[in-house]
């Protein structure tokens, strides 16, 4: 009576939420040719004899959340197997923003799917998208808790064991402004070192940029200014040749305006009536017109040029400083405005780089500031919510018959005082399961059935601050019986009014708390053995609980226990 008035002061209001696991499907896995299974909100137990398969489904489910493969685990005879898990995203926040973000997200049911060859090929997929093994460990870190002897229970992970304390504490949203502004201040850095890094390089840069600027400030070259100089040069040069040419040409438009003249005289008359004669007159007339007018814009163009030694020069020294300036910088001389805007932009950017400099030192001490106090905060509280834990959670380790076991959080100050995203103190779970024995990791506990026992102590304590909505628990009544079992039974059905909870065990005082039950059986002929999953309804859960306390014959003193285990 004791312990059940203590689980709900650990757990306090009552909630239950929608199942998460939906349903999972497997096809030519091991010693399973096809099984299909739904699942419901609360505590599902599943049960069968030693060796019937219980823990396939799990094994199978594994494989979905990225687990290795290994080929020798098609069914033999087949090609390839195949494992589809389905989920319910609609109320898990967290996984539905992480496939939003990699365009996987469908609605609020999200596939898992697992194909195995036999020749050692596997491939996964997230709603029907490709994907890798670690997406598939991530998404999988969001959706469901795999409690075991093996690789899947979170709590071996140190960030997981922090993030959990935080969550039991409820300062997550102070753990996170921590997170941002050691961030910002580790971006910050890095920046600074980058600048600050090759100053030197900066400054020896800048004052040969400041150099080059000034020679090409004394240049002053205008924007269109070498096309017009190197025009005006060709003209000068050539003044004398022009000059003679013009004159030649004006001679020859005199003599061809002379002849075009007397051609016309010759065809006026009255003897020259045709039309074609007047298309020639017509002609000609025009012709004459013409040539007048080009020597006319002949003499203009002579009246324009002039022989001027002196401008020739001016003009000669300033186009080869022109070229001497592209030539330095190894452009091409209509590219020297460009390049003139380019260094005094490079130039202006370094000056600025300076300021930036001691913008970012400013910026960090705001940011260490604001860390420290944070920090300070964050882990005053974590203090606090540890020994709190390490209190309730003893309390539950107590009634699982494991009341030397000593549960230590471990809040260790870093070396380094600079700012860290996960705070000024490094988290880690410490067990003791004897007396006189020191703490160490939960990792390297000797027994999986303590290691189980001791997660489902933290995890019924931290249960109304979960945010993984379905947990599985494989065998966690290792090594226990009578009413330590009872109360395992009763902690994992106070678990499931916070999340979806899937239990497999072989304890009747465990399978009888269970809303749900599911029984693995096998069967084998001649050629194969095959194993299915029942949903057992009453009278069927009342013969499964009477096996499991009475062996191979069950009496009516049997079955009359099991009714009475499953009524209270």
């Amino acid at each position: 009576m004791f312990m059940q008035e203590q689980i709900w002061v650990i757990n306090g209001e009552n909630r239950s939420r929608s199942a998460m696991l939906i349903h999972i499907s497997i096809s030519n896995y091991t010693i399973v040719s096809d099984l299909e299974m739904e699942f419901s909100p609360g505590m599902t137990v599943i049960t069968g004899e030693t060796g019937a398969g219980k823990s396939i489904m799990l094994d199978a489910l594994g494989l979905c959340l990225g687990d290795r493969a290994d080929p020798k685990a098609v069914r033999t005879g087949c090609d390839r197997a195949q494992i589809v898990a389905g989920f319910d995203v609609g109320a898990i926040p967290a996984a539905a923003a992480w496939l939003r973000e990699r365009d996987l997200y469908i609605g609020e049911e999200c596939l898992l799917r697992r194909v195995i060859t036999n020749e050692g090929r596997s491939r996964a997929y997230i709603n029907g998208n490709a994907t890798t093994l670690q997406d598939c460990v991530d998404l999988g870190a969001l959706l469901i808790d795999i409690h075991s002897q093996h690789a899947h229970q979170s709590l071996l992970r140190k960030p997981v064991q922090r993030e959990l304390l935080d969550a039991y504490a409820g300062h997550q949203a102070l753990a996170k402004e921590l997170e941002q502004t050691a961030s910002d201040w580790l971006r910050a850095r890095r920046e600074l070192e980058l600048l600050a890094g090759s100053r030197d390089e900066h400054t020896a840069r800048a004052q040969l940029l400041a150099y080059q600027v000034e020679e090409l400030d004394e240049l002053a070259l205008q924007e269109g200014e070498l096309a017009s100089l190197e025009s005006e040069q060709k003209l000068l040069a050539n003044a004398e040749d022009i000059l003679q040419g013009a004159h030649r040409a004006q001679e020859l438009c005199e003599q061809q305006e002379s002849g075009t003249s007397q051609a016309l005289q010759l065809l006026t008359g009255d003897a020259h009536v045709a039309e074609s004669a007047g298309n020639a007159r017509d002609l000609l007339d025009s012709a004459a017109i013409q040539l007048s007018e080009a020597r006319g814009e002949i003499q203009r163009y002579i009246d324009s040029v002039r022989i001027n030694p002196q401008r020739l020069d001016e003009v000669q020294r300033r186009l080869e400083a022109i070229y001497d300036i592209a030539r330095k910088h190894r452009v091409m001389p209509e590219e020297v405005n460009s390049l003139h805007q380019q260094l005094r932009e490079e130039l202006q950017g370094l000056a600025d780089g300076g300021e930036r400099i001691d913008r970012l030192q400013a910026e960090m001490d705001s940011l260490a500031a604001h860390y420290q106090e944070t920090a300070a905060k964050l882990g005053k509280k974590r203090r606090s919510a540890a020994r709190k834990l390490e209190k309730q959670a003893g309390k539950v380790l107590a009634s699982l018959a494991m009341d030397q076991c000593q549960l230590e959080i471990a809040l260790n100050p870093r070396e380094s005082a600079d700012p860290h995203p996960h705070g000024g103190e490094d988290i880690e779970f410490l067990v003791s399961t004897n007396p006189g024995n020191p703490t160490q990791p939960l990792g390297k506990i000797a027994s999986g059935g303590e290691l189980s026992r001791i997660s489902l102590a933290i995890q019924v304590v931290t249960a109304s601050a979960s945010t993984v909505p379905s947990m599985v628990f494989d065998e966690v009544d290792v090594g226990i019986g009578g009413a330590v079992a009872e109360v395992v039974g009763r902690l994992l059905r106070t678990l499931s009014e916070q999340a979806q909870v899937l239990c497999v065990t072989h304890l009747p005082q465990v399978a009888a708390q269970g809303q749900h039950h599911l029984q693995v059986s096998k069967s084998s002929d001649n050629k194969s053995v095959e194993t299915r999953m029942s949903h057992l309804q009453q009278e069927e859960k009342v013969q499964e609980i009477a096996r499991m306390l009475g062996g191979v014959k069950i009496t009516d003193q049997t079955l009359a226990h099991a009714r009475e285990m499953l009524e209270t």
